[in-house]
């Protein structure tokens, strides 16, 4: 394979003029652009990933942190990066919450590995973070984006939607086919995000009239496994209701999975509201209800933002998303 230096002396130049002319940086003569061009091409010079990074100063690869890798959630989202990378001439590399800790040094232990293998900046998607932990990061810190979080000292990096206005969204769309008797299913309590969601949403049932005490509510994992579980605890309970809103879509395929072993139908005995949208929904069994939240919009506008920040690039960036409910077969009104 040939390399940079086989290329400077076929041209008959300096090295560093051959590297002048693959980086695109610095000037020469078109007398000499033309002789390294053509030796580019009789030897079939393609330069290595290390080459290029040598050349322009940058490792071309954008790093992003996920908090786990399961389930149907990241790899949309995943691939929706990964795919608008590659169309840019760009890679990506990432890394998951692994190994002993909790899950914020976890994330601190994630990002410091995505740095260290020469990412040029960071998207992030974890709860779990703290505001010193961004300026533990010192200049680097310039070069991160959030996904679904807000942090006051890095505010134009964060990239989320109003998820208080998404629960909200969830009661009236329950309420508007005369729901009173509702269930929840959380997500782990300490998410902000599932925090603001279940606020919103016990808000709206407070405002018709419906206490939030009275409404039975556990927590679960965002996971099949979580929403069965909790599922199958409210079918235990004694609790009667016609309803079930589950804070993500993952766990609402759980509860689907449980009432259809049970013999619960659905919608015609209970309704289930996910939340997510994600592209689980459209093939449940029935197909799910769910609040949609713009995951692809918000993760790509936010790849927009830091890859004008690491590359002078001039993408659009768009920061208000629309929240919608994706009505589907699994809702329909109480007494239906």
């Amino acid at each position: 394979m040939a390399t940079i230096k086989d290329v400077a002396r076929l041209a008959g130049v300096g090295l560093g003029t051959a590297s002048r002319v693959i980086s695109g940086k610095g000037s020469v003569s078109p007398a000499t652009l033309e002789k390294v061009r053509k030796a580019i091409e009789e030897l079939d010079f393609r330069p290595s990933h290390a080459a290029r990074t040598l050349l322009s100063g940058n490792s071309q690869m954008i790093g992003v942190y996920i908090p786990y890798l399961s389930g149907t959630f990241y790899t949309p989202i995943l691939q929706s990066i990964y795919t608008a990378l590659r169309a840019a001439g760009l890679n990506m590399v990432v890394a998951f919450g692994v190994g002993e800790g909790d899950a914020r040094q976890q994330a601190i232990e994630g990002m410091n590995f995505l740095i260290e293998r020469g990412s040029d900046g960071l998207i992030v998607m974890t709860n779990s973070l703290e505001e010193e932990d961004f300026a533990a990061l010192g200049p680097f810190q310039a070069r991160v984006v959030v996904i679904n979080h807000e942090f006051a000292s890095i505010a134009e990096q964060c990239f989320t939607v109003d998820h208080e206005a998404g629960g909200r969204l969830a009661a009236q769309t329950l309420l508007a086919q005369q729901h009173r008797k509702i269930a929840v299913i959380a997500g782990r309590a300490s998410a902000p995000d599932n925090q603001a969601r279940i606020a919103g949403f016990m808000a709206e049932l407070e405002a018709a009239g419906i206490a939030p005490a009275s409404v039975w509510m556990e927590d679960g994992e965002f996971s099949p496994e979580g929403g069965w579980a909790c599922a199958e605890r409210l079918l235990k309970s004694g609790y009667e209701f016609t309803a079930l809103f589950c804070a993500n879509d993952e766990m609402a395929v759980g509860a689907l999975s449980c009432f259809q072993q049970a013999g619960v139908a659905v919608p015609q005995q209970v309704s289930v509201l996910g939340y997510d949208d994600t592209h689980s929904a459209e093939f449940t069994a029935p197909r799910l209800t769910s609040v949609h939240i713009p995951w692809s919009e918000m993760t790509l506008n936010g790849l927009n933002f830091l890859l004008n920040r690491c590359y002078d690039m001039q993408r659009p960036v768009e920061r208000q998303y629309r929240v919608h409910v994706a009505e589907r077969a699994s809702l329909a009104a109480a007494g239906k």
